[in-house]
């Protein structure tokens, strides 16, 4: 795995996704981080975007994924984000967060969040 990192962070759709019909009909808001990682020293030398991953692309498709699909489990909205990225940029490693802030819990939290790391 490399050492190096691009991190987004806290990102904010509003979404269909979810097990309930409510959920499905009304949609909610959904946050997600996105941890890439890959050798980033080519980059840092030669001060050339070619040389990295474009922050604006993978918001593009992570956009892409949670606004034009419709899951019903965070834990398939994760896998399709790690997915996407992992075919679409030259990365090692993806570590992808999606929280659900509005979850359907019977109780008082601020969300419910999935984390999975696929390289």
């Amino acid at each position: 795995m490399a050492v190096d990192v691009i991190r987004l962070n806290n990102m904010v759709f509003y979404a269909f996704h979810g097990c309930t019909g409510g959920e499905r009909e009304l949609g909610q808001r959904f946050e997600v981080d996105a941890e890439l990682f890959l050798d980033l020293r080519n980059a840092g030398r030669r001060d050339d975007l070619k040389a990295t991953v474009d922050y604006s692309r993978v918001y593009e498709s992570v956009e892409e994924v949670v606004v034009e699909k419709k899951f019903h489990l965070l834990e398939a909205l994760a896998q399709e984000i790690a997915d996407t990225l992992l075919e679409r940029f030259p990365v090692e490693e993806v570590v992808i967060r999606v929280r659900k802030p509005g979850a359907p819990v019977q109780g008082i939290l601020d969300s419910v969040e999935v984390e999975i790391v696929r390289p």
